[in-house]
């Protein structure tokens, strides 16, 4: 029998290599250990099933982001914890994302440019600046920080199970597992 929780999503935000798919993963594994019942919608994993053929204009970012906010909804009424790992730079969409979902916990996953920068291992942040790539978020592109976010992980400054706890915390705070369940020390 697994852990009693209500359903929400977990939307992480933040920009490229702030370490949103980082906190997600050690997140799944502690809620997974627990028994929860857990789906993960990682943005990459995203646009390569579900809104594959979306540019990054504007728009098909808008349009990206009500979609995995759609799904999220489907899931999160059914009674399952969402762990949303996308930049979705634009506080609006998040913001009618939040309005559509409701049992909703924004986390701002924050780090300097800079340090995002170094942590690339992709290497996006040099083909963007070089110009290979174009409308890249925190570049050329605007990333519009959330103005009250539930969660913020400053991820240069703390560890990565300081980050996981402030969110279980949170959950736990706003009843969406119970308190105390010792989720965070596992």
């Amino acid at each position: 029998m697994g852990l009693e929780h209500r359903g929400v999503t977990i939307w992480l935000t933040g920009l490229s290599g702030a370490g949103k798919s980082t906190i997600t993963e050690a997140l799944e594994r502690k809620l997974r250990a627990c028994g929860c019942k857990l789906e993960v919608l990682d943005g990459d994993i995203v646009r390569t099933n579900l809104t594959k053929g979306l540019g990054f204009s504007k728009e098909d970012r808008d349009e990206n982001i009500r979609r995995i906010g759609f799904v999220s909804h489907l899931l999160t009424r059914n009674g399952v914890i969402v762990l949303v790992s996308a930049i979705s730079p634009y506080r609006a969409i998040r913001e009618e994302v939040r309005g559509r979902i409701g049992d909703f916990i924004e986390v701002y996953v924050s780090a300097p440019l800079e340090v995002c920068e170094k942590r690339d291992v992709k290497g996006l942040y040099k083909r963007a600046r070089s110009g290979e790539i174009k409308n890249f978020t925190g570049i050329d592109d605007p990333y519009e920080p959330p103005l009250d976010p539930e969660v913020n992980c400053e991820t240069h400054q703390e560890t990565l199970d300081e980050s996981v706890g402030k969110v279980i915390a949170k959950m736990e705070e706003m009843g969406y597992l119970p308190a105390q369940t010792a989720i965070a020390a596992s």
